[in-house]
């Protein structure tokens, strides 16, 4: 197994600028996963680790080696697509032998490698069958089989289970993390899906625009979101933001707008303290809203208008009017609420977050 290493790397499509200054260790045995939204550059900078895109500036060390001139079949790296790519003509065995085949590997050797992967993939069952005779999962599980018999130092996967339903994609990300930690591989996994990103990753890097925005632990990009990007992409549901103006008050700093009016925690009101007479981004999670009971001695608690009332069965979320703007609250499945209901949340001061209204930039 081996480390990726990055370095300043471009992509350029004749004048749009896809990758920009990318900068990135992926460490040795390590699960990192690329995430943003569509265009922002992953599977472009992935295939520029696999060879598959040629690269504009920069560098890419897998191990201690150079790969930028390297062709894909001589970086040994192993890569799993979106679309499966399986020949339809040939067996799950045939499918998951050809490449060993193509290097020349002895015979005996391939047998082993191919029954070996199947039994880890619980496909063994299936190596005589052609690829349309599995479902979406057992494909993908095949995909995965060609894969591991290559014993590489990096397996790349682009995006692999957004193809399959819902219940299977929960299934298959369990399964992955498994075979990571048998496998005890370095993997670089792109996709767009933020909860995969958080469940699959030892670390996420999110992107947007070709930029890197933050690279961290799961836990450390939803508690410390670095910009105001970052903060609303990770965490399901979204997290809410609102314009408020910062203003002293006897007590300390203030913040709010039209229905919208709290006490800014003293923990908090020595980084906002230069931004009072301004306005700035309040952004609270839907899970750290919770339905006030008695009064408000902290000053954290504001009146909703419930408009949609949404059941999850372990959770519900209410879609909130909150003076002029929307909000979501996440609540116990057991609070009774409807449509129409004035309802009085409160906030949890430890778990607020303030961002510059012009850079977007963590205050």
């Amino acid at each position: 197994m081996a480390r990726v290493l990055i370095r300043s790397l471009n992509k350029f499509y004749d004048d749009v600028h896809a990758v920009k200054g990318v900068n990135l260790e992926i460490r040795d045995k390590e699960f990192v996963v690329l995430v943003g939204p569509s265009g922002c550059g992953k599977t472009t900078t992935l295939r520029m680790v696999a060879g598959l895109e040629s690269i504009s500036s920069g560098q890419v060390l897998i191990g201690d080696t150079v790969v930028n001139e390297l062709a894909p079949m001589d970086r040994d790296i192993a890569m799993v697509f979106q679309n499966y790519a399986l020949y339809p003509h040939m067996s799950v065995y045939d499918n998951m032998a050809f490449g060993l085949k193509m290097r020349k590997v002895d015979r005996g050797e391939i047998r082993m490698r191919v029954y070996e992967a199947a039994d880890i993939l619980g496909i063994r069952d299936y190596l005589g069958r052609k690829p349309r005779q599995l479902s979406g999962g057992q494909r993908q599980r095949v995909a995965l089989g060609r894969a591991i018999v290559r014993h590489p130092q990096v397996f790349l996967f682009d995006e692999p289970l957004s193809n399959l339903d819902a219940k299977l994609r929960v299934q298959m990300r369990v399964e992955l993390k498994k075979l990571h930690n048998r496998l005890n591989t370095t993997a670089v996994y792109v996709t767009h899906d933020q909860v995969e990103a958080m469940t699959l990753g030892d670390r996420v890097v999110v992107m947007r625009g070709g930029v890197v925005q933050q690279v961290g632990e799961p836990l450390e990009l939803y508690n410390t979101p670095v910009n105001r990007f970052v903060a609303g992409f990770i965490g399901s549901p979204a997290m809410n933001f609102a314009s408020v103006h910062v203003t002293n008050g006897t007590g300390g700093l203030r913040a709010g707008n039209t229905g919208l009016a709290i006490d800014v925690p003293a923990e908090i009101g020595s980084r906002l303290a230069p931004y009072a007479g301004r306005d700035v981004i309040m952004g609270v999670r839907p899970e750290d809203l919770e339905i006030a009971n008695g009064g408000d001695p902290s000053g954290l608690c504001f009146e909703a208008l419930v408009e949609v009332v949404e059941r999850l069965g372990a959770e519900i979320l209410l879609d909130l009017q909150v003076g002029e703007q929307t909000m979501v609250a996440s609540v116990e499945p057991n609070v009774r609420a409807k449509r129409g209901d004035k309802l009085r949340f409160a906030l949890r001061p430890e778990r607020l977050h303030f961002f510059d209204t012009s850079s977007e930039a963590a205050i």
